[in-house]
């Protein structure tokens, strides 16, 4: 989760909300052409439902497995080594969270209804997050999770974590917005040498992606592309992102049907 767009987006959402009539909050935002936010319904599907999502998951954490147990091969003190992992659409799944908003015709990436999730919801793990970090956690390898949930819900936060059944989660090692990620990052460093990352989003990896256009990511995804699958592992998320906003490009061909 950012919070990069909350000013921009809470102003659409409150204009889009305004538009809604009450009788019609509880359909389907797919079925209302009136409800802006339906547009997010297919992307949803594919995150939550489509099993080629929960195929990468898996394929993403089976790889990480691999890099981290080649780090501590050649580690002379496994101990100092640590796995730096995002939470959200990285380790546990809200969708749940953004399916609800969507029905109610709710701009969810406003982020206005996150925080009684974080409270209150009950995110489940992606596929093979608990055995990738159990695995890191028995090869001695510290663990920080390092997240933009908001920091004055840590302690529900913690205990979510803990109720999924994590390792290693503490006050130390739990890492909540307030700082950015790459100080946080920088704080993690300074005992631990960090051989692995794993994220949803660009700026879990590192300071040049954040705030940055989606032209800029792409360039410098290209620039840092000896990273991925080596140190760095990407989880997909097609729920939300500034990515949402960009332009697509058209076959400048005539439409035709056979």
């Amino acid at each position: 989760m950012t919070h990069d767009h909350i000013a921009r987006r809470l102003l659409l959402g409150l204009t889009a909300s305004a538009l809604i009539a009450p009788a019609a909050v509880a359909q389907d935002a797919a079925q209302m052409p009136q409800c802006q936010v339906g547009e997010f319904a297919m992307g949803l599907r594919y995150q939550q439902q489509s099993a080629e999502v929960r195929a990468l998951q898996l394929q993403a954490f089976a790889l990480a497995t691999e890099r981290l147990d080649a780090a501590v091969a050649k580690a002379e003190d496994p101990a100092r080594l640590a796995v730096v992992t995002d939470l959200d659409e990285t380790v546990i799944d809200n969708t749940p969270l953004l399916v609800r908003d969507m029905q109610a015709c709710h701009q969810y990436d406003t982020w206005d209804t996150w925080g009684f999730w974080e409270r209150d919801g009950k995110p489940t793990l992606i596929p093979g997050a608990r055995e990738f970090l159990d695995h890191a956690d028995k090869v001695g390898v510290a663990i920080y999770y390092i997240s933009d949930r908001f920091g004055e819900n840590k302690p529900s936060t913690i205990a979510t974590l803990n109720e999924l059944g994590l390792p290693q989660v503490s006050e130390d090692h739990v890492l909540l917005y307030g700082t950015t990620k790459v100080e946080r990052r920088g704080v993690v460093s300074e005992d631990h040498e960090i051989v692995l990352l794993l994220g949803d989003t660009l700026h879990d990896f590192d300071g040049v992606f954040h705030k940055a256009d989606t032209a800029t990511k792409r360039e410098k995804v290209d620039e840092n592309r000896a990273h991925f699958g080596v140190d760095w592992i990407v989880l997909p998320n097609a729920t939300y992102g500034e990515w949402s906003e960009a332009p697509l490009t058209a076959w400048d061909a005539e439409l035709k049907t056979e």
